[in-house]
């Protein structure tokens, strides 16, 4: 059976077809996969270890000189999917209050749109970028997580914490570290990007439920619409005329994370006037994630046959790349 080869032909195959292969699995029979063990931290828990081996391999493919390409791309996207976020946000706040329209409240806003999906970033990246499209995800780790949305909201006591951008680097800086102290611990590593890829792709999958579209309901759909539409709207001209490139990496960022649902319950602690919006937040965050997460790799396929793509091979593809 050539099962690798086909599941290869999709986009982003490696990591898309397990994630929805879990999120069927997750669906249907929720306990299987919390069993316990070795079985539910391989395939359910393990999200997080396997990006942090993943970004390791990835940090010691960098040689010193990609080291500010990778944080540039890194920074400008995540300060654009930010400000995706933010600034609808305010706009909502200031003119609808807190209670949003149309079951829009600024609080979804912030939790879903300036959140985002790494594990589908990292699962495309492989077949459609380079080594810097990969390396900038170590600061667009800060996006999955309830930091922007405090942030957002104010509440996050008026500083940044230096130990979450610590946390999201680290097996990267260690990956670097080994990758140009020694080329063959760097040929070594090389491969594990591609082999994590399945392992994220299912653990992210795991915490998915597509019944969860249908109970987010009307406002879980729009949600998810405005995550796509308003992280194009920022992220692709920042990446096309501030970054300079194809425009690919943008939109395998207009996705929400999953990790998204326990934001609201995170941010009422912190506001205890929002705690009402908790459980209708969490329900269309749920939905958000879900059909971000299918619809994400779709616009990212169509932006790479449109745009082109950043993986090289020689210098007459870097400079097509370049120049896309």
């Amino acid at each position: 059976m050539k099962i690798l080869k086909t599941v290869q032909k999709v986009p982003g195959g490696l990591m898309i077809v397990p994630l929805f292969l879990a999120a069927i699995i997750n669906t249907c029979f929720p306990q299987a996969l919390k069993i316990g063990g070795i079985a539910t931290a391989t395939f359910n828990t393990g999200a997080l270890a396997f990006i942090g081996c993943n970004l390791l391999c990835v940090g010691a493919q960098i040689n010193p000189k990609g080291v500010a390409e990778s944080l540039k791309r890194g920074a400008a996207l995540t300060i654009a999917k930010f400000l995706a976020g933010f600034i609808p946000a305010i706009i909502v706040a200031k003119i609808f209050g807190n209670a949003g329209i149309l079951g829009i409240t600024p609080l979804l806003l912030l939790a879903a749109v300036t959140s985002d999906n790494c594990g589908i970033y990292l699962g495309l990246m492989p077949e459609i970028g380079d080594e810097y499209d990969l390396g900038a995800q170590s600061l667009l780790g800060l996006t999955a997580g309830p930091l922007f949305t405090l942030l957002g909201l104010g509440a996050a006591g008026g500083g940044f914490n230096p130990i979450a951008i610590i946390a999201s680097v680290a097996t990267m800086v260690v990956g670097f570290i080994l990758g140009n102290l020694d080329e063959e611990i760097r040929d070594f590593l090389k491969p594990g990007i591609t082999f994590t890829l399945p392992f994220i792709g299912f653990a992210v999958g795991s915490a998915l439920n597509i019944v969860n579209i249908i109970k987010g309901g009307p406002t879980g759909l729009l949600l998810g619409v405005l995550v796509l539409v308003l992280s194009f709207i920022f992220l692709v001209p920042v990446d096309k005329f501030i970054l300079h490139r194809p425009g690919y990496a943008a939109v395998a960022n207009c996705s929400s994370a999953s990790s998204s649902v326990a934001v609201p319950a995170i941010v009422a602690q912190a506001i205890p006037s929002l705690s009402s919006q908790v459980g209708a937040a969490t329900t269309a965050l749920a939905a958000s994630a879900v059909i971000t997460a299918i619809v994400c790799p779709i616009m990212t396929s169509m932006a790479v046959k449109k745009w082109g793509t950043g993986k090289v091979t020689g210098a007459d593809d870097s400079s097509k790349a370049q120049n896309a």
